[in-house]
């Protein structure tokens, strides 16, 4: 498995583009203005060190996995410094999404998967004034992440412990519309393909859906090709790391794919 995802990762990195090889104009703003703008922000800080934290965090904690489970840890119980060495996306990730949230200027955003809530913060800080509603389906993983919450002093969160294929259906019923949709659970073709297709009621021309490790398996692979595929998909990007899909009306239907080293 491992194998087959480097040789992925060498194939898309001989295969995408960077901002000057695009002539969509608005992937080529994207790219310019958001996606490579690697320029310090004051809110990276705090998370960066409550990061830091985490990773000298040798507390144990019991792990409950909904979903297609860990590569690199199949341990029930791991130290909290494990899975933040090992689950938690890359500061370089992390900010990529904060500015993707900044950009798309959503009234709510919706994770699924908390993990131990540092993308929850960087989506909180991106958006002061959304609200955040973050989805983690283990509930001591969850308490480390209120935990966070509360230390970087974000109000803007509301934190949902469970099963995501419960949980999802009815935040989205209450939902007038999706404007940033953050998939980051599960990994399993099926679950992804119905995460997806529960949101596209509500999607509109301004909604952002992220996937998350598009190339984990051959399955995760097949899911990001059909969600590419369906017709009311206009404008997909991939970074390898995530999945990015638009729904822009009148626009042509493109795919692009894009260096980003994570």
């Amino acid at each position: 498995m491992l194998f087959q995802f480097i040789t992925d990762y060498i194939k898309h990195r001989l295969t995408a583009k960077t901002r000057h090889g695009t002539h969509s104009p608005f992937v080529y703003k994207l790219a310019d203005e958001v996606i490579y703008d690697f320029n310090d922000k004051s809110e990276y800080k705090n998370i960066e060190e409550q990061r830091k934290k985490l990773f000298n965090d040798d507390s144990i904690i019991t792990v409950t996995d909904l979903g297609a489970g860990s590569h690199l840890n199949k341990n029930r119980t791991k130290k909290v410094s494990q899975i933040a060495k090992n689950a938690l996306k890359s500061p370089r990730l992390a900010k990529l999404i904060y500015r993707l949230a900044k950009n798309t200027n959503p009234k709510t955003i919706i994770e699924l998967g908390t993990c131990l809530g540092i993308t929850s913060s960087y989506l909180a800080k991106a958006c002061p004034k959304a609200e955040i509603i973050t989805i983690e389906g283990c509930p001591e993983t969850a308490a480390v992440a209120r935990k966070n919450f509360e230390q970087l002093d974000l109000n803007n969160i509301e934190l949902h412990v469970g099963n995501f294929d419960l949980i999802l259906p009815d935040i989205i019923a209450k939902q007038p519309t999706l404007d940033f949709v953050y998939i980051d659970g599960n990994h399993r073709k099926d679950a992804t393909l119905n995460y997806f297709k529960w949101c596209l009621p509500k999607v509109t021309e301004n909604s952002l859906l992220i996937f998350d490790d598009i190339y984990w398996s051959e399955g995760m692979k097949q899911a990001w090709e059909e969600i590419k595929n369906h017709p009311d998909v206009t404008v997909t990007v991939d970074l390898f790391w995530i999945g990015l899909v638009y729904f822009k009306r009148g626009q042509a239907k493109e795919h692009f794919k894009l260096k980003f080293n994570q």
